[in-house]
């Protein structure tokens, strides 16, 4: 018997395989769905097989316009991490809303992903490895600028405060740790597979760079920046041309690159070892012209 999915002939086997089921599951699945109201059907002999009407789209009343909205937002967000299905999917929903219209009302794009080959890449092996319970083995340099070759058991990826991290177990030091994806290069799947480890809120915690609140003094011209990046209640005007930024920031390099690149602009004036990290990159700065 054959399974007629989308004008695809797979095998029963195949469907199964793909799944992690039995034969026997897809069959009584199929009959669940029958009784739902979902038009499939089943004809035996040469040729045979499960099929659905061609025609048949999803009853969008299963979904109100907020929660079609809120899946293609998602669907959206997927597709700027470069998840290679979810243009496909969007694309069906909009028949599936009979609304072409359903995911123009938003773009995401996260350029650092979408705008390199290799980096597109490195996301689908890790987001292939987290799925399928594979060890991963790549190169990483952590924030000393120290190189090492890691083997690990990858558990989630997450996306806070503008950065990529990877959290895995770590083969090398026998713990979880939070790796940065930018300073994972040469990702590779093993052949080896694991079973998720536990994961102790403190640990999951633990490699996150560690928190700074900075206070970043601004004249009005570059106010508009504050504004591209941060939330109003984090800035306040000072009534002289001037305005405060108050936020709390994970201190990485990525922060004193963002306060040096508002040039004259802009003072640190708190904390004090940040105000000295600018100072003497200012200087290294003027050194070389």
């Amino acid at each position: 018997m054959t399974v007629l999915l989308n004008r695809e002939t797979v095998t029963a086997k195949e469907f199964s395989d793909r799944f992690g089921v039995s034969v026997r599951t897809v069959y009584r699945d199929v009959d669940a769905l029958s009784s739902a109201g979902v038009p499939v059907y089943m004809s035996k002999g040469n040729g045979g097989g499960i099929s659905i009407l061609g025609e048949y789209t999803l009853n969008k009343a299963m979904l109100s316009k907020s929660e079609s909205e809120g899946l293609i937002l998602a669907l959206k967000t997927m597709g700027a991490t470069s998840y290679p299905e979810a243009d496909a999917i969007i694309d069906k929903l909009g028949s599936v809303f009979k609304n072409n219209q359903a995911h123009d009302w938003i773009e995401v794009d996260f350029e650092g992903w979408s705008s390199k080959v290799n980096e597109q890449d490195k996301f689908s092996k890790i987001r292939d490895a987290i799925i399928k319970s594979q060890v991963i083995s790549f190169d990483y340099v952590n924030a000393n600028g120290s190189k090492s070759s890691r083997s690990a058991e990858p558990v989630k990826l997450i996306f806070n405060v503008f950065t990529w991290y990877l959290v895995a177990y770590c083969l090398l030091r026998n713990s979880h740790r939070m790796f940065r994806l930018s300073r994972i290069k040469n990702v590779q799947l093993t052949d080896r597979h694991f079973t998720q480890r536990e994961i102790s809120e403190y640990a999951d915690q633990s490699s996150y760079p560690p928190s700074v609140e900075l206070q970043l003094r601004c004249n009005e011209k570059v106010l508009n920046r504050l504004y591209d990046t941060f939330d109003g209640e984090y800035i306040s005007n000072n009534g002289d041309g001037t305005y405060d930024l108050n936020v709390t920031l994970p201190e990485e390099e990525w922060v004193y690159g963002y306060i040096l690149s508002f040039g004259g602009s802009a003072e640190v004036l708190a904390p004090k070892h940040i105000r000295e990290i600018i100072k003497t990159r200012a200087k290294e700065i003027v050194k070389k012209y």
